[in-house]
Order: C-alpha cells, then sequence, then structure tokens
C-alpha cells in the first residue's frame, strides 16, 4: 500500500470522528511512528490541535534514550510532544505486560484535555492476535470482539484508525517514507504471550491459512455486533430484576434470564455499584446455590474485594464485612462515641440538634448483639423479641449483629441504635432531653 493510500485511509476514518484534538500515543516504535507521520500530513488533523504523548515506563535501561528519539521526531514533524514517567506496579500480579497497560492507560487518561481523542496504532495483526489471546483465556462475546475503532477514554475517546491494515502495510509505508523508530528488545520475547503468538504461532496458521488474519477480523466484527446487541438487553434486563436498593437483584427473575443475560446483567449490576466481578467459576457457583438453597437458607458467594448474600427475594451485593467482637462494650456518658469494625458512632443531642455534655456516671453502655434480647417499645404494650422487630423490618441477618444497642447499668435494652427505643428508654433519655443519633456509612449528609 503506497504511502498516499495510508493516508487516506486514516483521513477517511479522521472525518468520520467526533469533534476534539487529537494525541498521538507514539511509543517511538514501528506502529506509532507511520501512524504519528500519517496524521502530520493531514492539515484535518493539524487543525485539530495534533499532539503526541509518549510514556516512559522505565523498564528498559535505554527508556531515556527512546524518549530522546521521541523528542527529534517529534520536533521534525513539528508536533508538541508530552512525555511523561511512569512506575509500573510489579508486584499486582497482573503480570509485567498488563501491569505496564494499566500504567500507561491511566497515565494517558490522566494527561487528556475534556473532549481529546487519543489515536492508537493497533492494526489487523494486532486485532488477530487480541481475539486469540481472549480465546485462550475463555473471554466471552465483549472480549472476543477485541478492540473497537472508537470508544471511550477517560475525558475523551481512543481511536484506533489503523485496524484495516496489516503490519506488513505499515512496514512498506516506514520504508517508503524513510522514518526512524526504536525497536523494543521486549517484542522478541517468547515468553510474553503476545510474542509468542506473534512469532511462534500465527506464522504457522498464516501459512496454511493465508487470509487468517482478515477471517479473524472478520468473525471478531460479528461477535462485536453480537456483544452490542449483548450489552443493550442486559440494560433492559437489568433494569426488570434490580431491586429499589441498587445494590440489590431479584434472584428469582435473575435465574430466569436467558444464559446469553445473565452473566452480563450481574456485570453490569457490580459495575454500576463499584464492585469487582466474579470469575466464571464464582457465577456458576452462584447460580448454582441460588438455585438450590432451601429458602430458609442464607447461601453466599465471595470473591476479593465482594460477597453476595441472599435474604427473602433479593441477593445483596456488598463489601466484605467487618463484624464488632462479641463481647465489645463500652461505659457511654452520651458524648460521640466511635464503634468498632467500621460503624460510625453514636451519639446524643438535644431537641435542637446539639451534642450534649457528658453525663455524670456514664449512666449508659453500648454493645452489640448476643441473642436473646427483648423490649417494651411501649408502656402498655407487650415485651418483644428483638429477632422479631429485625425480621418485621426486613434487616438481613448479616446486619442485624452489627446495630449497636443501649442498655443501662442491668442491662436492660433502651434503644436498638436510632431505629427503636424501649419505653424504658424513652424515659431514661427524656430526663436528659436528648434522644440518640446513630452516624454511619449510609446517614445522609
Amino acid at each position: 500500500m503506497p504511502i498516499g493510500r495510508l493516508r487516506d485511509l486514516i483521513g477517511a476514518s479522521l472525518a468520520a470522528l467526533p469533534s476534539g484534538p487529537i494525541a498521538v500515543a507514539y511509543s517511538g516504535g514501528l506502529d506509532s511512528s507511520v501512524l504519528l507521520h500519517g496524521l502530520a500530513g493531514l492539515p484535518a488533523a493539524r487543525e485539530r490541535g495534533l499532539r503526541a504523548i509518549h510514556i516512559d515506563h522505565g523498564l528498559q535501561d535505554t527508556s531515556r534514550e527512546w524518549a530522546s528519539v521521541c523528542i527529534q521526531v517529534c520536533s521534525a514533524l513539528d508536533v508538541p510532544l508530552t512525555v511523561l514517567s511512569v512506575d509500573v506496579e510489579l508486584s499486582s500480579g497482573l503480570g509485567l505486560e498488563a501491569a505496564a497497560r494499566r500504567a500507561r492507560f491511566s497515565a494517558m487518561q490522566s494527561a487528556l484535555a475534556e473532549g481529546e481523542i487519543v489515536a492508537f496504532a493497533h492494526h489487523r495483526d494486532d486485532q488477530a492476535e487480541t481475539v486469540l489471546l481472549k480465546l485462550l483465556r475463555g473471554a466471552g462475546p465483549e472480549g472476543l470482539s477485541a478492540m473497537r475503532k472508537l470508544r471511550r477514554f477517560g475525558h475523551g475517546h481512543a481511536w484506533r484508525p489503523l485496524l484495516g491494515a496489516a503490519r506488513t502495510t505499515l512496514r512498506t509505508y516506514a520504508d517508503q517514507a524513510g522514518l526512524v523508530w526504536i525497536s523494543d528488545p521486549s517484542n522478541a520475547n517468547p515468553l510474553i504471550d503476545r510474542n509468542y503468538l506473534r512469532l511462534e504461532v500465527l506464522p504457522r496458521v498464516r501459512k496454511r491459512w493465508p487470509e487468517a488474519d482478515a477471517s479473524i477480523t472478520q468473525s471478531a466484527e460479528w461477535i462485536r455486533a453480537a456483544a452490542d446487541f449483548i450489552d443493550e438487553q442486559s440494560a433492559l434486563a437489568l433494569a426488570r430484576v434490580q431491586g429499589l436498593d441498587p445494590a440489590t437483584l431479584r434472584y428469582r427473575q435473575w435465574l430466569e434470564l436467558p444464559d446469553a443475560l445473565r452473566d452480563p446483567v450481574l456485570r453490569r449490576w457490580l459495575r454500576a455499584i463499584d464492585l469487582p466481578e466474579p470469575n466464571r467459576y464464582q457465577v456458576s457457583e452462584l447460580v448454582r446455590q441460588l438455585a438450590e438453597a432451601a429458602e430458609h437458607k442464607l447461601p453466599c458467594i465471595r470473591w476479593p474485594g465482594a460477597e453476595i448474600r441472599r435474604y427473602r427475594d433479593l441477593v445483596h451485593a456488598l463489601r466484605p464485612m467487618q463484624l464488632p467482637e462479641a463481647q465489645w462494650r463500652r461505659p457511654w456518658d452520651g458524648v460521640t462515641l466511635p464503634l468498632p469494625a467500621g460503624l460510625g458512632a453514636l451519639r446524643l443531642v438535644d431537641n435542637y440538634g446539639r451534642d450534649i455534655t457528658a453525663l455524670a456516671e456514664q449512666p449508659f453502655a453500648v454493645r452489640f448483639r448476643r441473642g436473646g434480647e427483648t423490649l417494651r417499645l411501649s408502656s402498655n404494650g407487650y415485651t418483644r423479641e428483638l429477632r422479631d422487630l429485625f425480621q418485621e423490618a426486613g434487616i438481613p441477618p448479616w446486619e442485624r449483629g452489627r446495630i449497636p444497642i443501649v442498655v443501662d447499668a442491668d442491662e436492660q435494652l433502651l434503644a436498638i441504635a436510632d431505629l427503636w427505643t424501649s419505653d424504658a428508654g424513652r424515659k431514661r433519655f427524656a430526663q436528659h432531653a436528648c434522644r440518640l443519633v446513630w452516624e454511619h456509612a449510609l446517614t445522609p449528609a
């Protein structure tokens, strides 16, 4: 493909972009050098405010020299360059390639202006490699559909105008244009999965099936259409099965969803409430337990950073909970009392909502549920079991041991946080002209 034809390909993709300046993700390698050179030769790209961003990972001894080469190339092209240094978290457990990509994307997103479009030089060969990698890792439709030409990215968009071009086409362009680029020695390391596919697997595949890259890309485009349809349907399905509390789902309706929707709905729900997603095994176990556990059971599935629990007709998604020590108990004089396990604080306030001064002789104590508690809510009412009050209020069992209880010196229950106050508690608080307030994570600001 001559220089003009590849530049026409970039120009046609550029014309379809939303408005906004363009920043090239410029590593200094062959692919990004071709993209930068192609865009620099288009007046329409320069009119948008073309610039380049180079990320220095610091993983190679020569990384500073690479940055110097990028500066020289951008100066010759009269394209402004921003060089960003990042620290790659090698202990993240993601592996070197994934950790470097996360650091690179995070820095890139932070550097973008509102509405700016970052241009990546991924091409058709990259697309084929990505699809095969995702397939080998057991990805679903979203993963197998590989890279989009345009998608949201930070404050703007990620744009990949070269997805229709082969790596050999980019090399021909670079040779014809006399480009200078950097060769990263890590690209020759077959221990890296992507490199192994590129160096060992795909050459054999292409020898047997010369059109393999085009065929894989075509399949990825069809899967993309299916993934987009599933995404749209999962949004509609989630609206049907989500509870009034955003962190809940009506589990029977969720189980009744088609297999193609059940997993995407679960993941969309968890992303919306900012919880990590489970792996496929954990999803399967969740389905099994919800389908098989008896109604009086309380199944719970956990994975790092999240857990899902069932109560009545709903499943609740939450972060792993802390529980106070069973024998925790503190004398209390009414001033703000911090509670253990991140459960907020208790305070007594006057009729104007102001904190009271400390009461003499610490007339109260605070503890948590131990089982068998009872209280009388009114002078002429029956003694009620706390367990029954919790059930009537629909408070999930796992929350009941996290609600503070106020008692007197004789262990008579005066208040269950600020949810219920016993007849004795109302009289005691009235003596001091105060009321109880429980400040916790769900307290309105």
